[in-house]
């Protein structure tokens, strides 16, 4: 029974990292894409560049979430005290990451209806 626990937890791990994997490429991709959008148009719209930010921010937040999740779940199968210490690390270093993206999208969301008002 615990080897199939660790079996369905490595496992549910790597799909979590893939999710994330996957989250940031489609989004990479659609960002790409309206930048050269962007680029290519007659209309130079800032509100546009501040969307493709947005959009990318927030698929990154996802990802960051999924990973630490992944982090944990390899970490919850027999974890060593050096391992533990790896994931606080990685734990800090993401939520940090993710709490100054989070920050960094309520400013341009704060300036993007500023400008609309």
């Amino acid at each position: 029974m615990e080897e199939a626990i660790k079996l369905i937890t490595s496992h549910t791990a790597i799909l979590a990292e893939g999710i994330a994997a996957l989250i940031i490429a489609i989004a990479s991709l659609q960002c790409l894409y309206l930048y050269f959008r962007y680029l290519f148009s007659t209309r130079r719209d800032q509100e546009l560049t501040l969307n493709i930010r947005v959009k990318l921010g927030q698929s990154l937040s996802l990802a960051l979430e999924f990973l630490l999740g992944a982090d944990i779940l390899q970490t919850a199968i027999a974890p060593t005290w050096n391992e533990i210490g790896q994931l606080a690390a990685i734990a800090i270093l993401r939520t940090a990451l993710n709490y100054f993206l989070e920050r960094e999208l309520r400013n341009e969301e704060k300036h993007k209806a500023e400008d609309k008002a």
